[in-house]
């Protein structure tokens, strides 16, 4: 991670503005300056964690308590219909701020944006053994 803050370390520090929609002690959310609908809002944990694994297990759960919140929020004052949840964590995976964040990302009726990608076939033959190998790394 860089040394320098990051633009949503400088956004909590009050160091650059933003509109703000939702705020307490761990996180804040904010409407996207480059949004894909109107109401695109971005969940962040206070926290500088560059990616979900490295989050502390408290800011993770203030994500989880602030998250339908502001989903609902957003639904009721967009009059939006559905909306996606998009978290990358990674350069490899999109990710372009090495801050975690979640887009919260209204659909209307009208949208024509997709997060669809072709489907993949589970290999049984590896699979158990994939499974396994991921249960016991859980801490």
């Amino acid at each position: 991670m860089s040394e320098e803050p990051s633009i949503f370390t400088r956004i909590i520090q009050g160091e650059i503005p933003c509109h703000k929609v939702y705020e307490d002690e761990q996180v804040i959310a904010f409407l996207d300056i480059q949004p894909l609908t109107s109401g695109h809002t971005l969940l962040i944990p206070k926290e500088p964690a560059p990616s979900m694994d490295q989050l502390s297990t408290e800011s993770a759960a203030a994500l989880g308590a602030a998250l339908p919140k502001v989903c609902r929020a957003i639904l009721q004052a967009t009059g939006a219909t559905a909306y996606n949840l998009i978290q990358n964590n990674g350069r490899e995976a999109g990710m372009s701020i090495a801050h975690v964040h979640i887009h919260i990302i209204p659909r209307y009726a009208d949208s024509t944006h997709s997060f669809v990608w072709p489907y993949g076939e589970i290999d049984h033959s590896t699979a158990g053994a994939l499974a396994e190998d991921i249960a016991a790394a859980i801490e």
